[in-house]
């Protein structure tokens, strides 16, 4: 037989050979009788011995020595049984990783945000997925709000979780929880010494701000309870990050708005402060927002479980 005869034969002879045939061979091994096998699998003898002579057929080698007292392998048996062991556990190993990826167990998310993971919801959150779903790679990315939504729409962000809403008409969202507004202040600041802050006691100080999202919710909100400018504070804007205005803060150099997630880092210098309207605290939502076709099965486990955490009069997963 040519060389391309034999590749071809030993082809045939690999498609012939059939997973229960090396099931049942391995059972036959580990119970050391075929009608131990028989029984324990809940089929009959002569078929689990039929299968076996297959089996011994296809490979070219008895894979057994039989007798009255049972079974035991021969030397090419022990060889062919060892690999069927490999093959069998890479054969239930593929199964599982596509049941665990198709109920997103398993896979890849990417989650953006652009507020503090120092304490609070989103934290929590977080901490409860790695905790049900080990397996899961979870990558998380702070970025701007506009270079956030280019990532959602490029699919390289799965899911972004924001104060507000990020309106466009190919994303979807779902409403999370609120977050109280506080003011953050010098622990010999005057007002330090106050357990409740209203807005309105803001107007002769300087209110320091990052360029830098969430800055722009904080100072909307701002102008939202101080309608008159002349009611207003001075409003610094600084381009650097959220731990530099409190820096910053804690030099004296003013006074800065932050969320309630933001607490969680203390600072030395720094005391919080619960801002107040004459309707009670003042509180920004968070959403969820993700692209109507990700089919991500991790994605899909992610909003479960932020609609279960977060329960809402609106529809599970967005509008």
């Amino acid at each position: 037989m040519t060389e391309t005869g034999i590749r071809n034969d030993r082809r045939n002879v690999a498609r012939a050979i059939d997973l229960q045939q090396l099931r049942l061979a391995v059972v036959a091994c580990d119970c050391g009788s075929f009608r131990r096998a028989a029984e324990a699998l809940s089929i009959k003898h002569n078929v689990l011995s039929r299968s076996i002579g297959q089996l011994e057929y296809l490979v070219g080698a008895s894979l057994f020595e039989r007798s009255s007292g049972g079974i035991k392998p021969t030397p090419a048996g022990r060889a062919v049984l060892r690999i069927a062991r490999l093959i069998l556990e890479q054969v239930d190993m593929l199964v599982d990783t596509g049941r665990s990826a198709g109920r997103g167990d398993t896979g890849h998310l990417v989650v953006g945000f652009y507020t503090s993971m120092s304490t609070g919801n989103l934290r929590a959150t977080i901490g409860e997925l790695k905790k049900l779903l080990p397996q899961l790679e979870l990558a998380t990315v702070e970025r701007s709000r506009s270079r956030l939504m280019t990532a959602l729409r490029n699919g390289t962000v799965d899911v972004v979780v924001s104060p507000g809403r990020l309106l466009s008409k190919d994303i979807r969202s779902l409403p999370l929880w609120s977050e109280r507004i506080l003011i953050s202040l010098p622990q010999d600041h005057y007002l330090a010494t106050r357990e409740i802050i209203y807005w309105t006691d803001l107007c002769n100080e300087k209110i320091l701000l990052s360029e830098y999202d969430p800055g722009r919710e904080l100072e909307y909100l701002l102008i939202s309870k101080l309608v008159l400018p002349d009611d207003r504070p001075k409003v610094e804007r600084h381009d650097v990050s959220r731990g530099i205005i409190k820096s910053l803060t804690s030099m004296g150099m003013g006074l800065s708005l932050v969320m309630e997630s933001d607490i969680g880092a203390s600072f030395a210098g720094l005391v919080y402060r619960e801002l107040r309207d004459g309707a009670g605290p003042s509180r920004v939502d968070f959403h969820a927002h993700w692209r109507d076709d990700n089919e991500n099965p991790a994605l899909k486990r992610f909003l479960n479980l932020l609609a279960e955490r977060y329960p809402s009069p609106s529809p599970a997963l967005g509008e």
